[in-house]
């Protein structure tokens, strides 16, 4: 058994939310400054929930208001895995509650934004793969996301018993909510701003589609002839086909995901009992204390489970990366060996591709070609009429044409069709590496191909060209997903991240009827699967893996489940993607080795307490995550290694670009394989770099047995932005557990 009791599992956190918005009744003489939402994290739990409540309204009250005003500011208690409240204040009112003895801290509550049918297959889970079925009903999947489509195929019980005897969770009842039953176990919605977007409804429905596509990829049943309308057919299925769901609706279609909401799903999620938190929301984090999915996050994984989290949509821009705590399993987005395409024919006989789905056939052979600055409504409108935005446009030069457009913004050939147009061409300087859905004849293509189009236009009075309806294809893959966000981590110099990459490039999965399939206005296209594109798409694919990992090793800690996963990964090419692990971390998900990975790297929560202490945390900024000031650094025994941290992975942040720099990284690891064992290390050092390992084998002789092991990494100056990549491999005859070894030269001292 690999799970570590927490050593300091008494200290639980308190939260406290404060709402955005000024209400004319309760301002009052001392108090004209509009109200926000805070979180404020006071101290230890009291153990009873009664006198939690009367404590967060004396607290209130001690703000010179009544306990009736109190009691209407306070918008939600938590007193489940966290002891915390929603309430209104000013910032002054904010400022006197820090004041307070009771009081950890104070963070200002924020707006999040939420970041199939071949993908299973083509990382190596298909249907034949080896299942233990009696244990995977048994594992539970917390989705924090926009909610969910009960009604779903994908969600269908049949042969599913009750649900397991840990549950605690509900179901309602919901208005618009038909309910659970034995494969959607929980649904719950958080809204404590109170304000609920227009055509939005008190629910867990799902009217966005996201959290639809995310629980149906994670955990959905089979179902057979999956498609959008034709393409992409085949059997759509989530990793643990028998697994369980429960969602926590923490997004609004039309409002994001606000902190506190986020917060009150990860507690939800904890004391209904869950296995596994899959969460693809994201957004800047301050610090590890403050942030929302950061705090969730720990105290789910001191109670045994692990989240797994989007990298964000941020890419190929360097640093982007998100929700890069070392306790989460930050996840990057790569694409399977299939796109969707659709051929350009122009009257001049020449022809191209363009990225998308379109799925309207052409009426006629051809129709004229013209460029939205040649249908701007005047000389005045020609800049903006190059985007073909709507009031730049005259209908008149629009109705019957394909028109080429520049790519400013989403929904150009929404414009388009409501000026009666044939169809938009939509040049982009972005890499286009992913499908977008349009609702009317459209496709994209980048600029070389946008120059020959526009030079055929100049030459030619007569333009003309038709859109063909979209087809697939196959591609080279895998490779990583151009918005998907890189390291280095802005959150560590001594972390990697993200940690493992995914399918999240046209993942065909579960959809909502509640709305079009882009969302557009005159969009009539409605199904019950779509493709979408996002690292929100490769996160339930790794948080599938994980559920398929815990059911072969329900006692796993969230730390070897996560080891196994990035161990184990399949290597991606560093030819085709350049900024090598900042892009990909361990590589590409493996399922089937993931659930036998031989070693496992272990940890507790006191050691990603020593690792913040080595990042410059204190008392005061660890007591939101510990639940207590009375942690203090100095009182703990300091991390082993450069990074202080039993992690799977190792980064070398060189301390200048002008000296060598050397270091040396502390690794245990426990044997999850044979109980005779013998692995040998294999070392792979880039140009300048030196990597020894002491010592170079490790013999076991029973199972759970730990063994230690120092890495030296010896690298000379570099270049300024330049990372190498390096690689320590234990290898036995059974097993190849692999670490990947990163070196970088950050662009300034």
């Amino acid at each position: 058994m690999i799970r570590s009791k927490c050593s300091c599992h008494h200290h639980l956190l308190v939260l406290v939310m404060v709402v955005l918005w000024i209400s004319p009744r309760y301002v009052s003489a001392g108090d004209e400054h509009a109200k926000d939402f805070y979180i404020i994290y006071l101290g230890d739990r009291p153990d009873n929930t009664e006198e939690t409540i009367k404590t967060h309204i004396n607290l209130l009250s001690s703000l010179n208001i009544s306990q009736e005003e109190a009691k209407e500011r306070k918008v939600y208690s938590y007193t489940k895995a966290f002891n915390a409240f929603a309430a209104k204040l000013s910032p002054h009112e904010a400022k006197k509650m820090m004041e307070m003895e009771e009081v950890v801290s104070v963070s200002r509550n924020q707006y999040r934004k939420l970041h199939t049918t071949k993908s299973w297959d083509f990382v190596g889970l298909p249907l034949t793969a080896k299942r233990h079925l009696k244990a995977e009903r048994d594992v539970i999947i917390g989705v924090l996301d926009t909610g969910i489509t009960p009604d779903s195929e994908s969600f269908l019980d049949h042969g599913l018993g009750p649900p397991p005897a840990k549950w605690k969770g509900s179901c309602g009842p919901y208005k618009n909510f038909t309910g659970c039953n034995n494969k959607i176990i929980g649904a719950k919605y958080f809204k404590h701003d109170g304000n609920v977007p227009a055509g939005e409804v008190r629910s867990p429905i799902d009217i966005d589609g996201h959290g639809t596509h995310t629980s149906s990829t994670v955990a959905g049943v089979l179902v057979a002839n999956a498609s959008l309308y034709g393409i992409a057919n085949g059997t759509a299925r989530g990793a643990v086909p028998s697994a369980r769901l429960a969602m926590y609706k923490v997004c609004w279609a039309r409002s994001g995901c606000a902190d506190m909401d986020i917060l009150a799903g990860f507690e939800a999620a904890i004391h209904d009992g869950v296995d596994i938190i899959s969460i693809s929301i994201g957004g800047p984090i301050a610090d590890y204390s403050s942030d929302s999915i950061s705090v969730g996050s720990f105290h789910a994984m001191r109670k045994g489970i692990l989240t797994v989290a989007s990298a964000g949509n941020d890419g190929p821009s360097s640093g982007t990366v998100t929700n890069h705590e070392p306790w989460i399993l930050t996840v990057a987005a790569s694409g399977i060996d299939r796109t969707f395409k659709s051929k350009i024919d122009l009257g001049n006989g020449k022809s191209f591709s363009g990225m998308g789905i379109s799925m309207f056939s052409p009426k006629a052979k051809s129709y004229p070609l013209v460029s939205g600055v040649d249908a701007a409504k005047n000389t005045d409108d020609k800049y903006l009429a190059r985007y073909c935005f709507s009031d730049s446009l005259d209908r008149k030069k629009v109705k019957g044409k394909v028109m080429v457009c520049r790519m400013g913004g989403g929904g150009v050939e929404s414009t388009i069709k409501s000026y009666g147009g044939a169809g938009a061409i939509i040049v982009s300087d972005q890499y286009l590496d992913n499908a977008q859905i349009f609702m009317a004849p459209a496709t994209s293509v980048n600029s070389s191909v946008g120059d020959i189009i526009y030079r055929y236009i100049n030459s030619t009075r007569s333009a003309s060209a038709v859109i063909q309806k979209t087809r697939q294809v196959t591609i080279p893959a895998p490779f990583v997903a151009s918005f998907s966000s890189r390291g280095p981590n802005p959150g560590s110099i001594r972390l990697l991240k993200p940690d493992i990459a995914a399918p999240g490039i046209d993942i065909l999965a579960a959809f909502t009827l509640k709305r079009s399939l882009t969302g557009l206005d005159g969009d009539t296209q409605f199904s019950k699967f779509t493709i979408l594109s996002g690292t929100s798409m490769a996160c339930p694919h790794v948080a599938g893996v994980a559920a398929y990992v815990k059911s072969f090793h329900p006692d796993w800690t969230p730390a070897a489940i996560k080891s196994a996963i990035i161990t184990s990964a399949k290597p991606i090419s560093r030819r085709v993607n350049k900024d090598a692990e900042f892009a990909y971390g361990g590589g590409q998900i493996n399922p089937r080795r993931a659930a036998s990975p031989g070693l496992v790297y272990d940890m507790d929560d006191i050691s990603y307490v020593q690792f913040l202490c080595g990042e410059g945390y204190n008392a005061t900024t660890l007591a939101p995550l510990v639940g207590t000031r009375s942690v203090s650094c100095s009182s703990i025994v300091p991390g082993l290694g450069h990074d202080s941290l039993n992690y799977p992975t190792i980064q070398l942040t060189l301390r200048s670009a002008k000296t060598s720099t050397l270091a040396v990284f502390r690794r245990r690891v426990t044997n999850v394989g044979p109980p005779s064992s013998v692995y040998t290390a294999t070392v792979r050092a880039p140009k300048g770099v030196e990597i020894t390992v002491e010592p170079q084998s490790l013999s076991f002789s029973k199972a759970s047995q730990k063994r230690s092991f120092k890495v030296v990494v010896k690298a000379k100056q570099m270049t300024p932005g330049k990372i190498v990549s390096g690689l320590l491999v234990w290898k036995s005859p059974r097993h190849s557990v692999r670490s990947p070894i990163v070196i970088y030269s950050p662009t300034s001292d």
